[in-house]
């Protein structure tokens, strides 16, 4: 039996932080039911037709945000359906939503109105910008609120005169979603002491701003943020460097007494001990651009296979830097089953949440599922009549 068997959670959220969170929760065994709205379904179901992203026969996206859940196709707007969604609150554990507050206030969906019907549960809200202030019902992205709002998108510039790089799809989405997961959780562990329900909150500028943490925090210390981070300033044995294949990898050396002779060992500059540029920790700064190019030499004449066998070897701090498709046939993640394969679709695998409890098993994933596919059934367990679903579908409040 999973962790969270006992638990119902109704994902009334759209894209990805809010419902990437009860797909944690299903992980563990909750019990998730999705509801969209009939016809389009999630507005993230488009997500894979927007130029630039990969090309592919499946739905990845959907795929990999939305397993184990079930799809109930549910008009909000339509009155007809109200009666089936309150009786889903009363049933709930959690409800996770990331509607904005004027569509909260117009679909009756404030706190307020979902503890009226059940005080018990955990009401998870997701926003872009915070639940106060100017911006808090301005729509948002974890391209826009999370990675460009929160300085990383120019912290991360290799030149202050490089144009700001573009996020990947879910890069600040799946970091907040575990913020919302952990909230929730909190508040489950609340509830077992009080009996009471909670509202529980991030976004994804409160998640952007953490991840940004270091500079944040010195900005308000004062600090002088002019410090570039150009080839070569970090140091020589702080660096990327390119193999033969074009592959490139990442030293992080920062114990020099102990690692700088493992690395000359490793790749055959012994004399470099010796070397006036480069003997002592002083003179490898003072001579930085030097070793740069000298180690540049050395790297680019053999293949990153070659070099990660030499530092596998080596004892020194390193790695490479990948690519996704690196995944799929890395022994390591292999190890920790980071990828498991669905147990209903033979041969396709997922990218496991990063959360592991010592005893607790997770719920071997099950595929994403369309529009409505569980309409008629949640439908029926709420206790509306075959007759009465015909009339729910036929006036356009579910599907």
């Amino acid at each position: 039996m999973a962790l969270f068997d006992d638990l119902l959670v109704i994902d009334c959220a759209s894209f990805i932080a809010g419902p990437a969170a009860a797909t944690i929760l299903s992980d563990f065994g909750a019990r998730v039911i999705k509801i969209e709205p009939p016809g389009a379904g999630d507005s993230y179901r488009q997500l894979k037709k927007l130029p630039g992203m990969p090309t592919a026969d499946t739905d990845y996206f959907w795929t990999l945000d939305n397993r184990n859940k079930e799809s109930l196709a549910l008009d909000l707007k339509h009155e007809a359906a109200r009666p089936v969604f309150e009786t889903l609150l009363r049933k709930a554990d959690v409800f996770i939503t990331n509607f904005p507050g004027p569509i909260r206030d117009r679909l009756r969906l404030r706190p307020e109105d979902t503890f009226a019907l059940n005080p018990r549960l955990i009401y998870a809200s997701l926003t872009p910008y915070g639940e106060e202030g100017p911006e808090k019902d301005r729509t948002g992205y974890d391209a826009t609120a999370y990675w460009a709002r929160s300085g990383l998108m120019d912290a991360v510039r290799p030149t202050r005169e490089s144009e700001p790089a573009m996020a990947t799809p879910g890069m600040g989405d799946h970091p907040t979603a575990m913020a919302l997961y952990a909230a929730i959780a909190t508040a489950l562990y609340k509830r077992e002491r009080t009996g009471k329900g909670s509202v529980v909150s991030t976004s994804l500028l409160a998640n952007g701003i953490w991840s940004n943490s270091c500079y944040v925090q010195a900005t308000l210390n004062d600090a002088d943020m002019s410090v570039g981070l150009q080839r070569g300033q970090r140091g020589a044995l702080t660096e990327i460097y390119r193999c033969s294949d074009a592959r490139w990898f990442m030293l992080v050396m920062i114990n020099h007494t102990r690692e700088w002779p493992l690395l000359l060992d490793a790749i055959g500059k012994r004399d470099w001990a010796t070397d006036p540029r480069f003997a002592t920790p002083e003179a490898r700064r003072a001579n930085t651009p030097a070793l740069v190019h000298e180690m540049e030499q050395v790297f680019v004449t053999r293949d990153w296979p070659h070099w990660r066998a030499v530092f596998e070897k080596s004892g020194i701090t390193f790695g490479p830097i990948a690519k996704p498709g690196d995944h799929r046939d890395c022994p390591q993640v292999a190890a920790n089953n980071f990828l498991p394969e669905f147990a209903d679709h033979a041969g396709l695998r997922t990218v496991d949440s990063p959360i592991y409890l010592a005893g607790e098993v997770k719920k071997a994933p099950r595929m994403a599922p369309g529009i409505g596919d569980h309409t008629r059934k949640i439908l029926a367990e709420c206790g509306v009549t075959a007759a009465d679903i015909a009339r729910l579908i036929e006036v356009g409040a579910a599907a």
